[in-house]
């Protein structure tokens, strides 16, 4: 009996112990769910970090190539910008050596003339009217004269670099001499009349008037020699030949060389020799002329 008292006693301990087991192992039951669901949590968040991460990552490769592009943009930029100053320098330079070494030019010139052969005029020596005092002119002359040079192209049109040719347009007068004696239509009253020998002073000129291209080098130097191959001439004599003739035509050959001073300011020495193919109404007008010219360019 003792015995099944102590068992029936022992028997109602054990719903006891079992409700003491549970209230012992609920705490770690709970902490256990309690941790693994905040695993849990911690695993979602960090997934959502990487993928967060993932998205910065692609964004900043975006920026790179968008980075890289704007670069390549800028450094074309940056080329194109360059080329457009270099060209602008350039033409700059250019603008600055055009109206540095401006080449329109007007020149005044003087020198020496020479005939090559002496001429008769109707009212000097004469062989129609061979009376009175029959002087005859030098063969020399001074002259002086003025044109200009209208630029054309400073190539060539392509063919000879740093070599301008330029239209030149010209006067010259000659003087011969200016105390002539003439014949007896030069003296006062003529001898033809019954006058004494009473000659006048009689001036002999001579103005001619040129057209011609003009070939300059060493386009850009202060130094630049030139020739004229052939140009257009037509010479006006006074008095006039004893046949009346005026005008002579004729062809002009020359060459000389100028030097830039300062600035704009020229100073030239050239020679030129005049053909008239002979004598014309029995004048004969070839000759040469050789002088100095000071030209302002424009």
């Amino acid at each position: 009996m003792r015995n099944i008292l102590i068992k029936v006693r022992h028997a109602s301990y054990i719903p006891i112990i079992i409700a003491i087991s549970l209230l012992i192992a609920a705490p770690n039951t709970l902490a256990h769910d309690a941790a693994a669901q905040r695993v849990q949590e911690l695993e979602q968040q960090l997934q959502t970090m990487q993928s967060n991460m993932q998205i910065m990552q692609n964004g900043m490769q975006a920026m790179q190539e968008e980075l890289g592009n704007l670069r390549s943009q800028s450094s074309e930029v940056t080329q194109k910008v360059e080329t457009i100053q270099k060209n602008e320098q350039k033409a700059v330079a250019t603008t600055t050596v055009k109206e540095r070494n401006k080449n329109n030019m007007v020149f005044f010139r003087g020198g020496f003339a020479h005939h090559s052969h002496n001429n008769n005029g109707l009212t000097f020596q004469s062989g129609v009217v061979p009376v009175g005092a029959q002087d005859r002119p030098d063969k020399n002359a001074w002259y002086f004269g003025a044109g200009f040079d209208w630029n054309l192209t400073d190539d060539v049109w392509g063919l000879a670099p740093k070599t301008s040719l330029a239209a030149e347009l010209m006067f010259e007068y000659k003087e011969f001499g200016s105390h002539i004696q003439g014949n007896a239509l030069a003296n006062t009253p003529s001898q033809l009349a019954g006058g004494t020998l009473n000659p006048r002073n009689i001036t002999v000129t001579q103005v001619s008037i040129y057209a011609s291209p003009k070939i300059k080098f060493r386009e850009g130097s202060r130094f630049r020699p030139w020739i004229i191959p052939a140009g257009f001439g037509i010479h006006i004599i006074s008095p006039p030949g004893e046949s009346g003739s005026f005008f002579i035509p004729g062809v002009v050959f020359g060459g000389g060389a100028e030097y830039r001073i300062w600035k704009d300011i020229y100073a030239g020495i050239d020679a030129r020799y005049h053909v008239t193919g002979g004598r014309k109404d029995g004048i004969n007008v070839d000759g040469l002329t050789t002088g100095g010219y000071l030209g302002i360019g424009f």
